[in-house]
């Protein structure tokens, strides 16, 4: 038996995929005129993210999937891998800590440049093994509208926790390799990626970097290539998994899936998702070869305890996956992405600039939506405002006891559908949202379909972009409700 006993390694995993998913049969249509080879790859869905998403909000999502509720404040390390952050010069990884309401006196670390950055973020976090951590990997890989990359990538997030109470998995060997082989890059302030010739990243880079640092490894953790369960290879390019597996002398059944069919490579955080996904169904004492492949190679070699059968992330992968809602409308995806500028009318003029003063005075409440619970009476408000909100109470906001309403049950209690107000995924859902304790709050609600919203209808609270600062490219970011599952 394959226990965890004093180690240190993977404690909890999980996932999140943006709910929209583009019908690559769409795309294709789109490009026909000019492109007609794209039809030959419009099978399948692709993940794509709302206008109000992006890698710090999928991050938020994944983190939240694997981390329970109790366990937050114990976590001390959290490192973010990405190569899509939304600020350059602004820590990336502080937003998600603060939404995920862990301790000020964590450390943090933004990591990106390379599409290994989770593999990387996730050895390093093993490496350092100095106490509770979480490492999140996140992106949204962009390509230009009637390219391959378009209508291959998706986008996502996986999270893991390490620690050493009920390891999951544990890190039997690794290796790496640096090498710069240009197989793609994008400037600093570029918007698509620049690839290089398909057949010359397969020959040249994958078939000859990666095998040495999987050897490596291999030899690092002593176990042997027909040892291995499962081969997770993250990859834009069809075969080279396959290619690859034959010539390490690793089973053909051991290759993992690849997210491909509803969803897409989702860059840096691609490995990630298919590990977690990986972990879901994976058996005690199964060895996992995972590959990061960029300016380099990344190698661990993981083996599974017998506490995997004593976890499960809220939804997982899978879950995710499942939850699709799909679209054909291109120009809806275009739009999101900032593809296409369309005419919004002056309504969209509204200049929006934030306050950063009062940003930082209610960052207590706003990053992780905390409502003020009256000690005196019970009443639960947000926002919290100096006094009770019962006019037969009025006790002190000093008095309130902090409440976060972002796992709390809730349905719609009342809503609108308004298309006059500007919104960029018309139309703009808004209503009063009944919480299970009691607090009722003036919400927005996403990722409704055409079917709409109806009152009763359950609702679950999700970390996404409030508005955009355009002038000043600055997003601010708060909690909105969407329905449990996607109804269509």
């Amino acid at each position: 038996m394959v226990t965890s006993a004093g180690a240190y390694g993977i404690t909890g995993f999980g996932g999140y995929i943006p709910r929209l998913r583009m019908e690559r049969s769409a795309i294709a249509a789109a490009h026909k005129w000019m492109a007609p080879g794209l039809r030959s790859l419009g099978k399948g869905r692709r993940a794509f993210c709302g206008w109000d998403e992006d890698s710090v909000t999928m991050a938020v999502e994944a983190a939240r999937d694997a981390l329970a509720v109790d366990k937050a404040a114990v976590i001390d390390r959290l490192s973010f891998a990405s190569t899509t952050m939304p600020f350059a010069d602004l820590q990336n990884a502080a937003i998600i800590a603060g939404a995920l309401g862990l301790r000020q006196d964590i450390g943090t670390l933004d990591i990106g440049q390379s599409q290994r950055a989770g593999t990387s973020a996730l050895m390093a976090a093993f490496r350092d093994a100095s106490g509770p951590a979480l490492v999140v990997a996140s992106d949204r890989p962009r390509g230009k509208p009637a390219s391959t990359q378009e209508i291959s990538f998706g986008a996502g997030a996986a999270a893991f926790t390490l620690g050493t109470d009920g390891v999951l998995a544990t890190l039997e060997g690794s290796a790496s390799s640096t090498a710069l082989f240009v197989d793609h890059f994008r400037s600093a302030d570029g918007k698509y990626d620049y690839y290089w010739e398909e057949r010359w990243i397969r020959d040249e880079g994958y078939m000859k970097i990666v095998p040495g640092a999987v050897k490596a490894a291999l030899a690092d953790a002593g176990v042997s290539a027909d040892a291995v369960k499962h081969f997770i290879l993250p990859t834009p390019f069809k075969g080279v998994a396959s290619a690859l597996a034959r010539k390490l002398g690793l089973a053909a059944a051991a290759e993992a899936g690849t997210l491909e069919e509803d969803g897409g490579y989702c860059g840096s955080a691609h490995g990630l998702l298919m590990l977690a996904r990986v972990l879901e169904s994976a058996s005690v004492g199964d060895v996992v070869l995972l590959v990061g492949f960029g300016q380099g190679c990344d190698v661990l070699v993981l083996r599974v305890t017998d506490a995997i059968t004593g976890f499960k992330p809220r939804r997982g992968v899978s879950g995710a996956l499942a939850d699709g809602q799909s679209h054909a409308d291109y120009l809806r995806m275009l739009s999101y992405d900032d593809g296409i500028d369309l005419e919004w009318g002056m309504r969209s003029e509204k200049v929006i600039k934030t306050a950063f003063t009062e940003q930082f005075r209610s960052s207590g409440q706003l990053g992780h939506f905390m409502a003020g619970k009256c000690a005196k009476c019970g009443t639960i408000q947000f926002p919290q405002l100096p006094y009770c909100a019962n006019p037969q109470c009025n006790c002190a906001q000093a008095q309130f006891e902090q409440v976060s309403l972002t796992e709390e049950p809730a349905k719609v209690l009342t809503y609108t559908a308004d298309w006059l107000s500007y919104h960029p995924a018309p139309p703009l859902y808004v209503g009063f949202v009944q919480f299970a304790n009691g607090a009722r709050v003036l919400m927005e609600m996403v990722d409704v379909d055409a079917k709409g919203v109806e009152t009763g209808m359950p609702l679950r609270a999700v970390f996404r972009v409030k508005d955009v600062d355009k002038a000043r490219g600055y997003p601010r970011y708060f909690w909105k409700m969407t329905p449990i599952q996607a109804q269509g």
